[in-house]
């Protein structure tokens, strides 16, 4: 992607490319997204800088508009610029800064920039190129638009929330944690931003890309919008699996030491086959398991096929004999202990895990999960939540700390004043 501007000091595969953000709760894990993938994000605030420096938690519990690690977490790699935009002169300087970026980044309420005159239709009548991405609850021209939301709301309205949950339905649905509906929004907000500047590659022209938040937390509920609009279903939420129309068996199970091991998935070829059996005579608990004939007759059948449950009585019953196989195994054994043995057989399971469990396992730290950077005002190392994809030919990583308020405003703004 050709960019029309950036900083000297980015690099990855976002390098060239510029960034206005406008500081919002909506977009700016968008704009930490293209940030730590190399692109110059200029994040604007307002005197006395964004709201969201407000949010705890803070670090070591003591509230200050530098502290938030709501603030940390978010706005890595970006730089940051304090510009007012309700003064004629602060307009102004924005409109200069925009004309030399190639995306702005807002989730302002949908008709506050239009009354500025620095809407997306003003700023981009001078410079076409610009691709501007608008990051709102229910899209800048619905009905709905200028409706108040949270990030629970945006979850519970959208249908996610009706799907998580447990199998007792008198309990309450369980809200996902982490600023999902925001962050879920954010990643359709970036994804769109990158698409549309490879469209400008092609064309030589931006766009107005118009993200609604409510949208985007609609199609990310898996099946269940298009089950219920095409097929008339409801699914129903379940306890630590996919939401269905139909009960599915249990996914989540106790282990020896009180901890839950997960073991929703099918295996079917003749090695795992094996290596069920051969843990079962390890343990010395095979005679426990009267069922254990029906692993001989898949592994004799060549192995058994997903498509064949519900449909061939065999496989039916060596399915079944594989999951009451592996609860036996998980009674005898500590959470680790099994998670650990199924990998070296080939099976595929999960733990649940804490995350200071996480941050300390041996996989994530192999593949570098956790980030530690120095932090240039305290002096300290700090461990930040990395990335969860590695792309050898796209690297990302974190390259500072969030912006103090106003930090960059000399290096940035000097130039346009």
């Amino acid at each position: 992607m050709s960019g029309s501007s950036g900083s000297s000091s980015s690099s990855g595969p976002l390098t060239g490319i510029r960034v206005v953000e406008l500081a919002s709760e909506n977009a700016a894990f968008a704009g930490k997204l293209l940030a730590d993938l190399g692109a110059d994000v200029v994040l604007v605030e307002p005197p006395g800088g964004h709201l969201c420096r407000t949010y705890e938690p803070f670090v070591n519990d003591v509230p200050h508009p530098e502290r938030s690690l709501w603030w940390w977490h978010y706005h890595t790699s970006k730089r940051g610029v304090v510009i007012d935009l309700e003064s004629i002169e602060g307009r102004a300087m924005f409109a200069s800064l925009a004309g030399g970026a190639d995306v702005i980044l807002e989730g302002e309420p949908p008709d506050r920039l239009a009354s500025l005159g620095i809407d997306h239709q003003d700023v981009r009548e001078v410079s076409p190129h610009l691709v501007w991405v608008s990051v709102t609850p229910f899209g800048r021209l619905s009905v709905r638009r200028n409706e108040v939301v949270t990030d629970l709301t945006l979850l519970a309205g959208a249908g996610p929330v009706y799907h998580c949950g447990y199998d007792d339905h008198s309990l309450p649905p369980v809200r996902g944690g982490g600023n999902q509906g925001l962050q879920i929004a954010s990643i359709w907000a970036a994804n769109a931003a990158l698409v549309a500047l490879v469209e400008r590659d092609r064309s030589g022209l931006g766009q107005h890309v118009d993200v609604s938040m409510h949208a985007a937390a609609n199609v990310t509920t898996e099946g269940g919008t298009y089950e219920y609009l095409v097929a008339q279903t409801v699914l129903e939420r379940q306890t630590g699996r996919h939401a269905s129309d139909q009960p599915t068996t249990p996914a989540q199970h106790q282990a020896a030491d009180g901890r839950y091991v997960y073991i929703g998935f099918t295996v079917g070829a003749v090695a795992q086959l094996r290596a069920i059996l051969d843990w079962l005579d390890e343990l010395g608990i095979r005679d426990e398991h009267p069922e254990a004939f029906w692993l001989e007759v898949g592994i004799e059948r060549g192995g058994l096929h997903f498509s064949e449950l519900g449909q061939d009585v065999e496989a039916t019953a060596a399915f079944g004999s594989i999951r009451r196989a592996l609860e036996l195994i998980v009674a005898r054994l500590p959470a680790r202990e099994f998670f650990l043995g199924a990998a070296e057989r080939g099976l595929s399971t999960g733990i649940v895990a804490s995350i200071d469990e996480v941050l300390v396992d041996p996989h994530f730290v192999e593949r570098e999960f956790a980030v530690t950077i120095l932090d240039t005002e305290t002096r300290e190392r700090v461990t930040y939540p990395g990335a969860p994809f590695q792309m050898k030919a796209s690297p990302w990583r974190i390259r500072h700390r969030a912006p103090l308020l106003g930090e960059h405003d000399a290096e940035v703004l000097g130039p346009l004043r």
